[in-house]
């Protein structure tokens, strides 16, 4: 799997023998958006392709009629004992923590909204699952989780851990399909502030001419955008496939109509990317350019796709 959080949930709703790809689980808690956060906290601005950490969490335990159960604390040793507790009775647990103090992280930035599955743990490591890209099946010492866990800054939570326990009687998938995208849609289509949903793809746009003057590693920014899904390519290509999986299941002009627009829109942020990373090895202003045309293409495509697919609660 490709995103932290979708991650974390396929091992514990597999665990409760319920089976979903990573599109359907990322599609039904309702996880794609847009933030553009340009904070005094970043010497870049942050770009986000998804709903906020845990909140994709929350929406699919109310789409599937999961229980999840939070636990959050300040001390290190509660924090441990609640994880403990259900390793112990042989349950995977998901937690929320710094990716920066993880030892297998290659990559070392702070994200304090990285989200893994706990499996297992001995004397001296903790047994997680991550995503692909960082090695799936992977092991951190004990030290090192209980510094990501007690991290703060941007994006913590309080050595944050979480379960999800199923139904007895799954809700039937078709029926929950519907609300969870146009609960997508209409939080993209009206966003609060100008940093969020169309209106954050169209700021981002504008602004990213300025970015040869904000940083000299552009080619890492559009790694991190087209890979970690920082504003790339990686959700629109879940959203996509997710719209792909509702169309096999429902019939709707408008599901098709915003699974095509979703498919012009991953490979049009893929593009984005390059044109970053080109401006970056070539100083050339000009592939900024071409890159805020993009992403002012980008802000009416997904408008129109969301606009459409909030038409289905009809």
């Amino acid at each position: 799997m490709h995103h932290c959080e979708t991650t974390a949930l396929g091992v514990l709703l597999r665990h409760q023998g319920i089976e979903l790809t990573e599109p359907m689980i990322f599609g039904l808690g309702s996880g794609l958006s847009f933030i553009y956060w340009d904070s005094k906290q970043f010497d870049f601005p942050f770009l986000g392709g998804r709903v906020k950490p845990f909140e994709l969490t929350r929406n699919l335990a109310r789409a599937l009629d999961l229980e999840l159960t939070v636990q959050e604390t300040a001390s290190p040793r509660k924090a441990w004992e609640n994880v403990t507790a259900a390793i112990d009775a042989g349950h995977p647990i998901g937690l929320q923590l710094d990716s920066y103090y993880l030892e297998y992280f290659t990559s070392k930035v702070h994200f304090g909204g990285h989200v893994v599955a706990m499996t297992g743990y001995d004397d001296h490591n903790a047994h997680l699952v991550d995503t692909d890209q960082q090695g799936g099946a992977v092991t951190t010492s004990l030290t090192s989780l209980a510094e990501a866990r007690a991290a703060r800054g941007p994006m913590t939570a309080k050595q944050r851990s979480f379960t999800l326990t199923a139904p007895q009687e799954p809700p039937p998938l078709p029926e929950r399909i519907v609300p969870a995208i146009t609960t997508c849609a209409d939080a993209f289509l009206n966003p609060p502030i100008a940093n969020l949903g169309h209106r954050g793809i169209a700021k981002a746009g504008k602004l990213v001419r300025t970015w040869l003057q904000r940083t000299d590693d552009l080619p890492q920014v559009a790694l991190l955008m087209e890979k970690a899904g920082t504003g790339g390519a990686l959700f629109r290509n879940l959203y996509r496939d997710f719209l792909g999986e509702c169309a096999r299941l429902l019939d709707s002009d408008d599901l098709s109509t915003g699974h095509k627009l979703y498919a012009e829109a991953a490979t049009l942020w893929t593009e984005v990317a390059s044109l970053i990373a080109s401006a970056g090895k070539t100083g050339d202003p000009q592939d900024l350019e071409q890159a805020s045309a993009h992403l002012s293409d980008l802000a009416r495509i997904e408008r129109e796709a969301m606009q459409a697919l909030s038409r289905l609660s009809a």
